[in-house]
């Protein structure tokens, strides 16, 4: 006899969102497990940001719910999200770009509980050119060196699920390697991933579970491999 699956650290249901008077996501449902890495695969346009946006508590809820760790977390605003461990990467690598590496990392970890030099040491051993730089103004990184602190400071926090939003985007192919390695990294230490990547291949090659969006609504799941050999996919997502 099979159990049931187990209920998913995060959860949006039936989400509608937007911006002004247009609807971006419609009756939208998808679920993210604890330790797992979970893909979202679509056109640009198809509402990936708007959901992780949403998902975050930067987006208000037209409708529908967002559950974490077994709470309704939908009115919750953006801070009170990130005390309980969800955590947004957004697109853009948005930082202080004045202050230095280190100032970046030592701000982010102020809003986690626990000893902040040393998460700020261990962040230091896994990403050694951010141990180099942190003395350097974050704003003078070079594209990789930013995405590489925007993820750092995500950590410094001790999420319990990481939402990245194109962490590749606009990376030479070694840095884009480097990137996906330190994502695979973090899901083996636990940390639940919901990941939007226009390196679809890549994304799915590493992906637990997958969704495909289209226009603000899930047209296709499942897993990682599934989605990657399914014809339509490889077709307008993959190449092929």
């Amino acid at each position: 006899m099979t159990g049931s699956p187990p209920p998913a650290l995060l959860r949006a249901e039936a989400v509608r969102a937007g911006y002004g008077n247009v609807e971006v996501l419609h009756e939208l449902t998808v679920a993210l497990h604890d330790g797992s890495l979970c893909a979202i695969v679509g056109a640009n346009g198809a509402g990936k940001t708007t959901l992780l946006m949403t998902l975050a508590g930067a987006l208000p809820l037209r409708a529908g719910h967002v559950w974490f760790d077994g709470n309704d977390v939908s009115r919750l605003r953006p801070h009170e999200r990130v005390q309980r461990g969800l955590v947004l990467v957004p697109e853009g690598r948005r930082m202080l770009a004045g202050m230095s590496v280190e100032e970046n990392l030592l701000v982010a970890a102020a809003a986690a509980r626990g000893d902040a030099s040393a998460r700020i040491a261990e962040l230091f051993e896994r990403f050694p050119i951010l141990r180099e730089r942190r003395s350097v103004a974050a704003g003078s990184l070079s594209g990789g060196e930013q995405q590489m602190l925007a993820i750092a400071r995500a950590l410094a926090i001790g999420p319990r699920a990481l939402l990245l939003d194109e962490p590749s985007m606009g990376l030479a192919p070694k840095l884009v390697d480097a990137i996906f390695e330190i994502i695979a990294d973090e899901r083996r230490r636990g940390t639940a991933i919901l990941l939007i990547e226009q390196n679809a291949r890549r994304a799915l090659a590493i992906a637990d579970r997958a969704y495909v969006m289209d226009r603000g609504r899930v047209v296709l799941e499942g897993s990682g491999a599934e989605l990657a050999s399914d014809r339509d996919v490889v077709a307008a997502y993959l190449g092929g």
